[in-house]
This record gives C-alpha cells, structure tokens and sequence, in this order.
C-alpha cells in the first residue's frame, strides 16, 4: 500500500511563498510519476502539476505556471511544491497523488490510484 504525507501548509499572506512536502514510504518514487492537486471550497478538485522523473520532465496548469514549482529529492523519498505569489483563488487543500511511471504524467485527478492526506492552504491578509 502505498503512503503519502503532505506537509508545509499554512496561513500566508497574498504574495508570499509556501513549500509544500509530499513524504512517499512503502514504494520507490523514482517508480512513479507525482501529481499535485488543490481544491477549494465548493470547487472541483484542480490539478496543477505533475512530476515525472523517468521523462524528466514536469507538466504544469496554466493558473499556476510560472508561479508554482514541483522538484523532488528521492534520496528522501519526497517530492515538494514551492508556491510563489500566492493569491487569495490559491486557497485550498492541496494533495500529492502518486502514479505508476509507466502511465505517464496527467493533470487529472481521476487518473491517479494513490493520495495523500491533503495539507491546508489559507492565503489571507
């Protein structure tokens, strides 16, 4: 079964910076493609990136390109989410969810079998 804990949420003000962690045990990440999703009350769950080591390449949503940045480390067995300019519509849960590698990088959520927890996001002067 594999596990994923998110961590690094909080309350910033617009314009600030968060990073968020999605901690992976019980699997190899390096075997699997990470995709970062929020959602925000009453919305449908978004997806806004996701994170393919094997094509070494990451895929972004257009609200977020340029703002948001997904790396990971897998040594630690982590993948992160630097947020940047951080506007009020960021506001959400946001979720890592995990995918085998060989199914390719997507932004939908339906597509992805593995979740995390989510980690609460609040922009807010």
């Amino acid at each position: 079964q594999l596990q994923l804990v998110e961590s690094g949420g909080g309350l910033v003000q617009p314009g600030g910076s968060l990073r968020l962690s999605c901690a992976a045990s019980k699997f190899r990440l390096g075997d699997y493609n990470i995709g970062w999703f929020r959602q925000a009350p009453g919305k449908e769950r978004e997806g806004l990136g996701c994170n393919s080591d094997y094509e070494a390449r990451t895929d972004y949503a257009d609200s977020v390109k340029g703002r948001f940045t997904i790396y990971r480390d897998n040594a630690k067995n982590t993948v992160y989410l630097e947020l940047n300019s951080l506007k009020h519509e960021d506001t959400g849960v946001y979720y890592c969810a995990a995918r085998p590698r060989s199914m390719g990088c997507v932004l939908s959520w339906g597509d992805f079998p593995s979740w995390g927890q989510g980690t609460q996001v609040t922009v807010s002067s």
